[in-house]
């Protein structure tokens, strides 16, 4: 009960949402946009509460005129398997949902027609949040099959390729099928925005998960995953090879013969405390 009391203190409504709220009653279409920020509500809820299961820091869930999204103050350091549960909690609600409004169909307790409504609503926010771009929840799930075997950096830039590609598509579709579909066309511009800031800003966001790598837990590295570097590699080259869910014994190598040896958790001392960000990974095992 503390949980879920804590979990809605968390939730912030935008803005513009009390615009969209007076204009639905206006128009008489406020019991379909109830069902609608009911449903967003219940999908954001499902990752707040999967998030709060394993602890997670949890910034707030928010609900927007298009859609909903709970952010999280985590910086790519939990495990991977975690880290699916809590993305796939969002669309999970969707199958009880549509199970439970079926329930009361047979019962005569829910009408047909509003039936037909919320389950349009559910089918379209379970496709929609599937789709293959970043932030939407298939979008982090292509991020976390590309973890599974790519350094942090690279499997990042492949989803957000990945994502503009899949976003473009989307975008060609909706101009042949549906071009004066205005609601539409906010998500896409929503969707390109919040896109074009992730790819801007993808220097600070790696920095950002070895940051924490450093400073944060380091028990949920349970795979151990050497690096080979050459001696004349820079500290940073070696850093970009860093992957989600591994822990990195460093390997220095001259000439094919292994020099030395160096820990993770030297590299990141080397980087952000003594802030050598120019040394080859060799100057460091005179350190070490």
């Amino acid at each position: 009960m503390n949980k879920t009391i804590n979990l809605l203190r968390h939730v912030e409504i935008h803005p513009l949402l009390w615009i969209i709220i007076a204009l639905s009653i206006a128009t008489a279409h406020f019991l379909e946009l109830c069902l609608l920020l009911g449903i967003i509500f219940i999908h954001e809820m499902g990752h707040a509460s999967a998030a709060s299961f394993f602890s997670w820091r949890i910034k707030k869930i928010t609900l927007h005129p298009f859609g909903g999204v709970a952010e999280m103050d985590e910086h790519g350091n939990r495990p991977l398997k975690e880290e699916a549960i809590v993305v796939l909690a969002g669309p999970f609600q969707h199958v009880w949902m549509v199970a439970a409004a079926y329930l009361l169909l047979s019962l005569s307790w829910l009408p047909n027609e509003l039936f037909q409504t919320f389950l349009y609503y559910n089918l379209m926010i379970f496709i929609f949040n599937l789709f293959p771009i970043w932030p939407l929840d298939g979008g982090k799930l292509v991020f976390l099959f590309f973890s599974l075997k790519k350094a942090f950096p690279e499997a990042h830039r492949l989803t957000l390729m990945i994502s503009f590609l899949s976003l473009g598509c989307f975008a060609i579709f909706i101009l042949i099928a549906a071009p004066m579909h205005i609601n539409v066309w906010v998500v896409i511009a929503f969707l390109f925005f919040s896109l074009y800031h992730e790819w801007k800003q993808r220097r600070f966001i790696f920095m950002r998960f070895l940051l924490e790598r450093y400073y944060g837990k380091k028990s949920d590295l349970n795979q151990l995953k050497p690096i080979q570097a050459n001696e004349k590699d820079l500290l940073i080259e070696v850093l970009e090879k860093f992957q989600r869910g591994c822990k990195h014994p460093i390997i220095i190598e001259s000439g094919g013969k292994e020099q030395g040896r160096l820990d993770e958790n030297e590299l990141l001392h080397a980087f952000f405390s003594e802030k050598r960000l120019s040394d080859k990974i060799s100057d460091l095992l005179i350190l070490f």
